[in-house]
């Protein structure tokens, strides 16, 4: 065997060029495929870290069939109110709950004008509890009575949002009504939230002249084990509550653990159809194989001849050939492995330092690894089967007289 390998090896050392060319589509493929991957895999961790942060005993209720961002376009029949918040409340195993608002408002400072979502949260002890999902990391978090203050994300003291850097102290217009800056939130890794802005929940209802709506409902549940019967006791409430029949609620409860599983579903989805199109690349890289393999035998025929005269089995010229193109693929992943794991630490890189967000990680799994370099040398073995076995079976006199 290790004959067969060294031999293998020399031939195709010998058509450098050729060796090249052909390797290109296994590693463009394999690249693609272990970039995709292991940004797809870092994502999706770095999503199931924050959900549980968020904590596995909440419940969510939203209206349903949101289009664009929360709080825009729905009419008011399907938007859920403080009544609602009021049903939630009464049912027996919840801890708390609380309704928050959300809005996309218009900021300014100087000639700066900027787009952003407005956070309302209350800012009673109770309520404020179950929301309080945002952490500080400068200044001070918002209090009661404090109607004209903010908390504001990240991007604004790095000069991501306004064209100057905006620090604890300075003031900001929203909705045509100044706050002045009082907390800065930690990093949360997405340009959206690290731009948006919370301030006190009755304070944003005149702001937006808001009179009964909340945009959602989180809940708290005093026992995770019983999270599920209490999901469908709210939403069983609610449905008598609106006067809505079952499956046609123009709401939606959801556990932190649905919300997870929904996510990941979706982003499988997606991740698999990615990985499908380069995918393509791989197939396209085994049909070079396969006629890099089959010139191979014609330009070999010779030798091929002067092995089997000397003893050569067939059994040794098809291993010989079938070594020979999973070589092609196997230094065709090893590359395509390389470039794709550089692929993905510099979309890592340019996410974390361009665009501000460390959601965008490169999980590198050996697994992932291992199982590229196993599935670009079966790409390069089986795209070898054909010529390797019209190899074996060529007959020595023949081959010895092909010109």
């Amino acid at each position: 065997m290790k004959d067969f390998v060294l031999l293998s090896f020399n031939n195709l050392r010998r058509r450098k060029l050729r060796s090249w060319l052909t390797m290109i589509g296994i590693f463009i493929g394999i690249a693609a495929v272990v970039a995709l991957i292991s940004l797809g895999q870092g994502l999706q961790n770095a999503i199931e870290q924050q959900f549980e942060q968020f904590g596995s005993d909440r419940i969510i209720v939203q209206e349903r069939g949101l289009q664009g961002p929360p709080g825009s376009g729905t009419s008011l029949s399907t938007k859920l109110s403080d009544k609602d918040l009021k049903v939630v409340k009464d049912i027996k195993g919840i801890e708390g709950a609380a309704g928050i608002l959300i809005k996309t408002g218009k900021v300014e400072k100087g000639d700066d004008i900027a787009f952003v979502f407005i956070y309302g949260l209350p800012q009673n002890k109770d309520e404020k509890e179950i929301v309080n999902f945002f952490d500080v990391e400068r200044g001070r978090d918002l209090r009661e009575n404090d109607g004209d203050k903010a908390v504001v994300g990240v991007r604004y003291s790095e000069g991501k949002v306004f064209s100057k850097p905006l620090d604890i102290g300075d003031r900001l217009n929203i909705e045509g009504k100044d706050f002045k800056i009082i907390g800065e939130l930690e990093r949360i890794g997405n340009p959206f939230d690290d731009s948006a802005i919370i301030i006190d929940k009755e304070v944003m209802k005149s702001l937006f002249n808001i009179d009964d709506e909340i945009s959602a409902i989180h809940v708290k549940v005093e026992n995770v084990e019983e999270i599920d019967s209490i999901k469908e006791e709210i939403e069983d409430d609610l449905r008598k509550s609106r006067n809505e029949d079952e499956g046609k609620e123009t709401f939606q409860v959801m556990t932190s653990e649905q919300l997870l599983q929904t996510f990941t579903s979706i982003f499988g989805i997606v991740q698999a159809v990615l990985v499908g199109i380069a995918a393509i690349s791989l197939l396209v890289g085994g049909v070079g194989v396969m006629n890099t393999m089959y010139t191979s035998v014609l330009e070999r025929t010779k030798e091929i001849g002067t092995m089997k005269a000397v003893g050569a089995k067939n059994s040794d010229i098809l291993m010989i050939f079938l070594i020979e193109s999973g070589l092609l693929g196997l230094v065709g992943g090893i590359i395509g492995v390389a470039i794709g794991l550089g692929l993905s630490k510099g979309a890592e890189y340019i996410a974390s330092v361009q665009l501000g967000t460390n959601l965008l990680r490169a999980s590198t799994d050996p697994i992932i690894i291992i199982g590229a370099l196993a599935f670009s040398f079966v790409i390069g073995s089986l795209s070898g089967i054909l010529p390797a076995y019209q190899a074996s079976r060529l007959n020595p006199v023949d081959a010895l007289r092909y010109e």
